[in-house]
C-alpha cells in the first residue's frame, strides 16, 4: 500500500457516516462493494478503473483544479471538493501518483469547451442565454405555439399511458414498435420528438419508469385535469428541478443556457445530454428563434423561471388561443370545439366520444363503442346527458340520444367479479353467445379464461387474474362489461396508475452496510488487526509513521519512524529524531499517524 493510500485510508476513517456515504454515492461505488477495512477503501478509490469513472464526472472547476495540480500549481477553490472526492491528498495539495497519472495527458478545460463551441442549438450567438425580451413578436409566437403543441402532445401520451404502460427498452426509452402505436393513435410520427417530450413528463414526476414501463403516476392524472397554463408552468418546474445540480444556481434557476456544454469537459456523453435538454427547453417555450439571424434567445416567459421564481404562464396566455367551455353537437354524431377545450372538458369528453382531430378547433366522434366505454368506465346514461346538455350550444341531438339509450341497455350484460370461495375472478352473461365469443376471443386469450358450470349463473369463465386487469381487458376489447362486488353491485372502475414514488434511498441508507463494515474494522477487537495491518503495510513500503508509545511511567510519547521491518509482535524502525534504529512491542503502541514524506 502507497504513502497517498494508507493517508487516504486514515482520513475516510475520520469521516462521518454522511461524508462518505456522499464520496461513495458520488464517486459510483457498488453497496456491495467487498470492502473490509478503510485500506480497501482508499486502494479502490485511487484504482485506475475507479479514476476513470469519476473523472468524466468532474465539473470544468474541478477538472481545471485538477490539471493545475498535475502542473504543481494551486487547485485553488475547488480544491476542498477534490479532496471531499479524495483526489487530492487529505493533508495537501498534491496528487496521488494514480491521479496524477489519469489526468496527464487529458486536454485542458478550457480546450476541451473551445472545440464544442461552434456547434449545438444554442452555440456561435455569444450573446447571454439571458437576455429575456429579445427578438420580434413573431419568434415569441412561434415559442409560445411549440409550448403549446408540447401541453396537447404530452396529455395524448398520458392517456395512452393511462389505457396501458408504455413498453421501455434497455436505455430507458420508449422503443420503435411503442412510438408506431402512438402515432397510429394521433401522436406525432417523430421518433426524436416522443422520446423529448416523454422526457418532459417525466422529469416532472407525470411518468413513472418501473420494471421496464413507463406508467402514467397519480400526479399525472392530476395534471391531465388542470388547466393548460397550470398545466406549462408545473412542466417547466419539473424541467428546472430535474436539470444536473452543475446547471443550477444557489437561488435554484439555471446558468445561461450557452454555458451548459461547459460544464462536464472531459465526459464524452455530455454534449449528447445538453442537446437533448436544450431541445426540452425549446419545446417547453422557453427558448425562441431570432428573426434576424441563426440565433436563440430567451423567451420572455423564461426568465422567472430562469432566476429560480415560480413559472408566471401569463406572459405566454397572451400568445396561445383562449380555451373554450362550450362545443356544437351535431346530428351526424359529432361535436365541435370552437377552440381549445378546458381540459377537465376534454378529458371527460374523450372518455364518451372518440376525438378524430386535434388543432384548436377539436372533433369528437359518438359512436356505440365510445359510449361503451364511457358507461365501463363508471358513467351512466343520465351523468352523460347531464354533462352533454351543460356544455353543447345546440342542445343534444335525438340521433345521440337513442345511442346512448341503446348503449345503455346493452351495458352490464358482462359482469366481472371475484369468487368469494376460490378468490378465482368470474365472468358471467346472461347472453350465452357472449360468453361463448369471449372464451374464443384470441385477444383475450392471455387471461387464461375456462369455462365452468355454476348452480346459479350456469356457465362462467374463471381465470387466476386478477378482476381488474380482465376487466379492462374486456372493455378495450369493446365488450358491455362492468364490474361487481361480492353482492353483485355495480361498481365505479378506476384505472390503475403508478402510485406517487417513494423517495429514492439516500446515499447513507444505501451504503449503510458498507460503512458499518469498515467501521468495525476499527472497533473493538478489531483494533490490534487494523494496526497490524497498518505496520505490515507501512513496513513494506517504508513508509514514516507518527507512533504514540505507552512509556513504563504511565506517560505517552510520539516518535517519528520510518519503519523498516514488522514481525513477531514488534516494530522496527529509524527513529528520525535521534537517527536510532527502535524496537517496539505492538502491545505498547497506542496510534499512529501516516505522515506524507515529501522525499519519497
Amino acid at each position: 500500500m502507497s504513502t497517498h493510500a494508507r493517508l487516504l485510508a486514515e482520513a475516510l476513517s475520520a469521516r462521518t457516516d454522511e461524508e462518505l456515504a456522499a464520496l461513495f454515492g458520488r464517486r459510483e461505488v457498488r453497496p456491495e462493494a467487498g470492502w473490509n477495512d478503510f485500506f480497501d477503501a482508499a486502494e479502490a478509490l485511487l484504482d485506475p478503473s475507479s479514476l476513470a469513472r469519476i473523472l468524466p464526472r468532474l465539473t470544468r472547476a474541478e477538472a481545471g483544479g485538477l490539471v493545475a495540480a498535475v502542473a504543481g500549481a494551486d487547485p485553488g477553490p475547488v480544491a476542498e471538493s477534490l479532496r471531499d472526492l479524495a483526489l487530492l491528498s487529505p493533508s495537501g495539495t498534491t496528487l496521488p501518483p494514480s491521479v496524477a497519472a489519469a489526468v496527464t495527458g487529458r486536454e485542458t478545460p478550457d480546450a476541451a469547451v473551445d472545440a464544442t463551441r461552434g456547434s449545438g442549438p444554442l452555440a456561435g450567438s455569444g450573446r447571454s442565454g439571458s437576455l429575456a425580451g429579445n427578438g420580434d413578436e413573431a419568434s415569441a409566437a412561434r415559442a409560445a405555439e411549440r409550448a403549446f403543441t408540447t401541453v396537447a402532445t404530452l396529455a395524448d401520451a398520458l392517456l395512452l399511458a393511462e389505457e396501458g404502460p408504455l413498453a421501455l427498452l434497455a436505455g430507458g426509452t420508449v422503443g420503435l414498435s411503442e412510438k408506431r402505436r402512438l402515432s397510429e393513435r394521433g401522436l406525432p410520427d417523430d421518433p426524436a420528438l416522443l422520446d423529448d417530450v416523454l422526457a418532459v413528463g417525466t422529469a416532472a414526476g407525470l411518468l413513472r419508469p418501473i420494471d421496464r414501463t413507463l406508467l402514467l403516476s397519480a400526479a399525472g392524472a392530476a395534471w391531465l385535469r388542470l388547466p393548460g397554463a397550470e398545466r406549462w408552468a408545473q412542466l417547466v418546474s419539473g424541467f428546472r428541478d430535474a436539470l444536473p445540480d452543475v446547471l443550477r444556481t444557489a437561488e435554484g434557476g439555471w446558468i445561461p443556457l450557452r454555458e451548459w456544454a461547459d460544464e462536464h469537459p472531459w465526459d464524452p456523453a455530455w454534449p449528447a445530454r445538453t442537446d437533448a435538454l436544450l431541445r426540452q427547453a425549446r419545446l417547453l417555450g422557453l427558448v425562441m428563434d431570432d428573426e434576424a439571424g441563426p440565433e436563440d434567445l430567451e423567451a420572455p416567459w423564461a426568465e422567472a423561471p430562469r432566476r429560480g421564481a415560480d413559472p408566471d404562464p401569463a406572459a405566454l396566455a397572451a400568445y396561445v388561443p383562449a380555451e373554450v367551455d362550450r362545443i356544437f353537437l351535431q346530428n351526424d354524431l359529432t361535436a365541435i370545439a370552437p377552440g381549445p377545450l378546458l381540459p377537465a372538458l376534454d378529458l371527460r369528453l374523450r372518455g364518451m366520444a372518440a376525438r378524430e382531430s386535434a388543432s384548436q378547433a377539436s372533433s369528437y366522434r359518438f359512436t356505440a363503442d365510445s359510449l361503451s366505454t364511457a358507461l365501463s368506465a363508471g358513467e351512466t346514461e343520465h351523468g352523460v346527458l347531464a354533462f352533454l346538455e351543460e356544455i353543447s350550444l345546440t342542445g343534444v341531438p335525438q340521433p345521440l340520444r337513442y345511442l346512448l339509450a341503446q348503449s345503455a341497455n346493452r351495458h352490464g350484460q358482462v359482469q366481472v367479479g371475484t369468487d368469494a370461495e376460490t378468490g378465482r375472478t368470474r365472468v358471467r352473461s346472461r347472453d350465452p353467445h357472449l360468453l361463448q365469443a369471449i372464451g374464443v376471443d384470441q385477444a383475450l386469450r392471455p387471461l387464461g379464461l375456462v369455462a365452468e358450470d355454476s348452480a346459479e349463473d350456469g356457465t362462467v369463465l374463471t381465470t387466476r387474474v386478477n378482476r381488474d386487469t380482465v376487466f379492462w381487458a374486456l372493455t378495450d376489447e369493446h365488450y358491455p362489461a362492468a364490474l361487481v362486488d361480492a353482492e353483485g353491485a355495480l361498481e365505479r372502475p378506476v384505472r390503475t396508475t403508478a402510485e406517487s414514488a417513494p423517495p429514492p434511498p439516500s446515499d447513507t441508507q444505501r451504503y449503510a452496510t458498507l460503512i458499518a463494515r469498515l467501521r468495525k474494522a476499527r472497533e473493538g477487537d478489531a483494533d490490534a488487526a487494523w494496526l497490524e495491518r497498518e505496520l505490515e503495510h507501512a513496513a513494506k513500503q517504508r513508509a514514516v509513521l507518527a507512533v504514540e508509545v505507552a512509556m513504563p511511567d504511565g506517560t505517552a510519547r510520539e516518535l517519528v519512524l520510518e519503519v523498516t521491518g514488522f514481525g513477531g509482535g514488534r516494530l522496527r524502525g529509524r527513529d528520525r529524531a535521534s537517527d536510532v534504529e527502535r524496537t517496539l512491542p505492538i502491545r505498547s503502541i497506542l496510534s499512529t499517524r501516516a505522515i506524507e514524506d515529501t522525499g519519497s
